[in-house]
């Protein structure tokens, strides 16, 4: 089929939940993804920050190979050998003791938030509010839309679960103004914002928060559901910053692909999960928890953290000329490969425009693109992709 009948049958067919592009991608080598019509294009989404090794990378094609051959699924009653590996590699290399495995971010946030309201019931005397942030992006469940920062995306849902505040971003002083000695257990935050434009906090912040939290007796938790897994340059983003939390939420590129996300968390807080008050039922199978052990060991053993790092440079070094040039640039941020150019207008209009040229990205929060490519991206796709904006920012 061509672009158009898949794009005919999807209209029939699919649910309208997105604004889809008038394209659909059949292949994908490395950095480049190809279009029902044979069209090229250098990929700058990632499949929004989940193609962290890009598209048909050996370790993963050969991971799901060798487990398909083996055994797809079991129910979670059983003991798992590539789900307990898995737990085992991302506690030896974070903060944490214990790992629940669910199958998307917007899960791992959902079991997060559960874990802090039944250890506030248990440990807390009765704690159950989560406070986020302004801008923030946490999921698309009831709650976790709820915890989301964003209007547009709360719109329509009323009435809304209680238990939920937001505050300013990067603003310890109205967090503190915020918590409630009575009802607060927890803190959600993105140690970086992806959907709310690629926003970086100050060096103190997260730091204030984490102290903040010890002195009121209450939960940090990290979504690192796009910032996780190697996308700054370092495994986890709060790395960074030189702060733990208590709990921490992964998904995205955890999966290389396929729809894996996890919940991390201290043996203090994790405790208050016992059998029965928790649960999924494909989460941590055997197929995507074994792609998720060799995700991981290359990232760390493959040199795609190495890499993530020298062409996040190149990267972001491209992003800052184009700024130097051309006017309605504010500003290029980020760190690692999640970065973010943020223009005085509406950034839409330059996304189509990238599409029609051969190049993928993204707009966040209106006025913010957004660039997500594989960590395994090389200096020839980035200058490809560059000399593809340069020129359509020309035309603005």
């Amino acid at each position: 089929m061509n672009n158009r009948q898949i794009i005919n049958l999807t209209q029939r067919y699919v649910a309208n939940t997105y604004a889809r592009f008038p394209v659909a991608l059949v292949w994908g080598k490395g950095a480049r993804v190809w279009d029902a019509d044979g069209k090229e294009y250098i990929d700058f989404v990632a499949g929004i920050a989940v193609n962290s090794l890009g598209h048909n990378h050996p370790a993963v094609a050969r991971a799901i190979r060798q487990q398909a051959a083996k055994l797809l699924h079991v129910s979670n009653l059983y003991h798992i050998a590539p789900q307990s590996e898995l737990a085992r590699e991302l506690c030896r290399r974070s903060f944490a003791q214990k790992v629940f495995f669910c199958n998307s971010g917007a899960e791992a946030n959902e079991a997060a938030i559960k874990l802090a309201r039944r250890y506030g019931a248990e440990w807390l005397g009765g704690k159950y509010e989560v406070l986020s942030t302004h801008n923030s992006f946490h999921g698309r469940t009831l709650a976790t839309l709820t915890a989301t920062g964003q209007e547009k995306v709360r719109a329509g849902y009323d009435p809304l679960p209680a238990g939920f505040r937001q505050v300013p971003y990067n603003d310890l002083r109205a967090m503190e103004e915020a918590i409630d000695e009575k009802t607060t257990a927890a803190v959600l935050v993105e140690p970086i914002q992806g959907e709310g434009g690629v926003v970086v906090p100050d060096k103190g912040y997260l730091q204030g928060l984490r102290e903040l939290c010890d002195q009121r007796e209450i939960l940090l938790i990290f979504d690192e559901v796009q910032s996780g897994m190697g996308r700054t340059g370092k495994l986890f983003a709060y790395e960074h910053f030189g702060v733990e939390p208590d709990i921490m939420t992964l998904a995205k590129a955890l999966g290389g692909g396929l729809p894996l996300g996890a919940m991390l968390a201290k043996e203090k807080v994790a405790r208050s999960f016992v059998p029965g008050a928790h649960a999924s039922t494909f989460g941590g199978n055997p197929l995507t928890c074994s792609v998720g052990l060799a995700v991981l060991k290359t990232l760390v053993q493959g040199g795609a953290l190495k890499n993530c790092v020298k062409m996040g440079r190149v990267l972001f070094d491209g992003l800052q000329a184009l700024k130097q040039r051309f006017r309605f640039i504010r500003e290029v941020r980020g760190k690692g490969l999640l970065l973010g150019m943020e223009l005085e207008q509406d950034g839409g209009k330059i996304v189509e425009d990238c599409l029609k040229a051969g190049l993928l990205i993204n707009c966040a929060a209106h006025k913010v693109l957004r660039f997500i490519p594989p960590l395994i991206i090389g200096k020839k796709e980035i200058g490809q992709g560059l000399a593809i904006l340069e020129k359509v920012l020309a035309r603005q």
